[in-house]
């Protein structure tokens, strides 16, 4: 198929180097023709002005006088012929004697009305150009007329003199022509690896179909340039629509991640934060053979794959206290059974009804203050697991809402991750550990409240704790670990919230939510 499109290709430059050189002919032709025509018809009014052939028409027999004229003049400009004649046509002179008094042949009615006419005429000698123009005595009346013509074969023969040179210049260009046409097809079968045209469309429609239907953002970059994105990519890191060989760094991303994409460094599950998003970013160079073509990052959106974890692991911890509850239960039954058998039904009565009492508070308490039924559950399960890791949940006493506006999940991935945090914070510390946890709505929205008696995060800058990845513990992002807190600045962020962390006496992190606050 290649060969075939160069062999076209060269078929396609030889017609038009053909077509060309035709053309130009034919325009030398009628250039050649044009330039007779005037020089015919110079030399007419030249010669028809002349005091001589005045003088001869004077004479009783001018043809000899005339002759006289017109032989060295024919030689002299290599004219085919001059022809003086009279009003009626009879010549005077013609380079044929034998018609020399017989009818001049060709138009002289413009030359009689004293204009001088040029044509192309099939003479005596055959076909010709020619002029005719008229001659006048001193009182400006015509007295006779003059022809000069020069033949077209002669006109045709100029011309193939100089064909050869012509068509070796044709020659040359076409071999040039050729030369570059097998040039840049081999040039062409190079860069496109022999693959043929149609591979090349198959290729193209495949490799663009896939990049526009993955669910993956994928970027190339190059000189720290943006070269191309995928649709996902576009809507992930919110690209303006010239963002096509813009730097990265004028693109408005957040600093980490311009900074990584500019960098070309490898990267590996990397978190960063994209707007109210958390992205997994992989980079990797493009190598071919050895050389470097750029670099290729992809981007995974883990937001909602975060929030949905940060449920679930509510879900899980709420299960665990159920079952730590449960094999409490257990023992507390079997004391209950055995202080039975061993006759002191008052005492096992008195240490059933103390539990139940126990659980029971800390279950009314909580539903009485808290009407949202899913932030309830969250903090009566993390009251019981608290209780299990050894950690008093304490619900302070303004507590009280129903966290009107704002999404159940949106609240529990704030509370959730916040709590989490500070019960891991709480087990760091020296006994005793205990978690403190305030929500009170107003008028103005609701506020949060979580302070741990832990030590406190190892940072001065409050805004570290909210960065993606950044953790005091063991394990990276992709492990559970730096996320809560990133999870917990969108959901802000996302309502046109504040958050604000007090160290002193104890770590306390301070949430508001606007109440009814547009999701952004």
């Amino acid at each position: 198929m290649a060969r075939q499109i160069l062999t076209l290709q060269a078929c396609v430059v030889a017609v038009l180097l053909l077509l060309g050189a035709a053309l130009i002919y034919l325009e030398a032709r009628r250039g050649a023709e044009t330039k007779a025509t005037a020089e015919v018809r110079d030399l007419a009014v030249a010669l028809a002005a002349l005091p001589e052939v005045r003088e001869a028409l004077e004479a009783d027999d001018p043809g000899p006088a005339l002759r006289g004229v017109a032989d060295p003049v024919r030689a002299a400009t290599g004219v085919d012929f001059v022809v003086f004649m009279d009003t009626d046509r009879t010549r005077y002179t013609h380079p044929n004697p034998a018609v020399i008094g017989e009818d001049y042949i060709g138009t002289i009615a413009p030359a009689l009305a004293g204009a001088t006419y040029t044509e192309i005429y099939t003479g005596t000698l055959g076909p010709s150009v020619r002029a005719v123009a008229p001659i006048e005595d001193a009182n400006g009346a015509i007295t006779a007329l003059v022809a000069v013509g020069i033949l077209q074969e002669n006109i045709g023969d100029e011309l193939e003199r100089r064909l050869p040179r012509f068509a070796a210049l044709a020659s040359l260009l076409l071999a040039i022509s050729a030369a570059g046409t097998w040039a840049i097809g081999r040039r062409l079968h190079r860069q496109t690896h022999g693959l043929e045209p149609a591979d090349l469309t198959r290729m193209y429609e495949h490799h663009d179909a896939i990049l526009h239907s993955v669910r993956e953002g994928l970027v190339v970059i190059d000189n720290a340039r943006l070269v191309l994105a995928n649709d996902e990519a576009v809507r992930l890191l919110d690209l303006p629509s010239d963002y096509e060989g813009r730097p990265v760094r004028r693109l408005g991303l957040k600093e980490t991640l311009a900074d990584l994409l500019a960098s070309g460094r490898d990267a590996e599950d990397e978190l960063h934060v994209v707007g109210d998003r958390l992205c997994v970013v992989n980079q990797r160079p493009a190598l071919k053979e050895g050389r470097r073509l750029g670099t290729v990052a992809t981007l995974r959106d883990e937001s909602e794959l975060r929030a949905l974890s940060g449920e679930l692991d509510s879900v899980r911890g709420f299960a665990e206290a159920l079952r730590a509850q449960a094999h409490e239960s257990a023992n507390r039954l079997h004391a209950m059974v055995t202080m039975i058998e061993l006759g002191r039904g008052e005492e096992a009565v008195e240490f059933a009804t103390g539990e139940l009492a126990s659980s029971q508070e800390l279950v009314d308490r909580i539903m009485a203050r808290v009407t949202e039924p899913a932030l309830a559950a969250l903090l009566l399960g993390k009251a019981y697991q608290g209780r299990e890791r050894g950690i008093d949940l304490v619900i302070a006493d303004e507590t009280a809402g129903s966290a009107a506006g704002i999404e159940p999940s949106d609240l529990i991935t704030v509370a959730g991750n916040l709590i989490d945090n500070a019960m891991d914070a709480a087990l760091a510390g020296e006994p005793p550990r205990r978690v403190e946890v305030s929500l009170v709505e107003d008028e103005a929205g609701l506020t949060l409240r979580v302070a741990d008696s832990g030590p406190g995060p190892a940072t001065d800058r409050p805004a570290d704790l909210f960065e993606r990845g950044w953790s005091t513990k063991t394990g990276g992002a992709l492990h559970g670990r730096g996320l809560g807190l990133a999870l917990v600045r969108q959901v802000i962020d996302r309502y046109g919230g504040t958050v604000a962390v007090d160290r002193v006496p104890r770590t306390e992190f301070t949430v508001r939510l606007p109440r009814g606050g547009a999701v952004r």
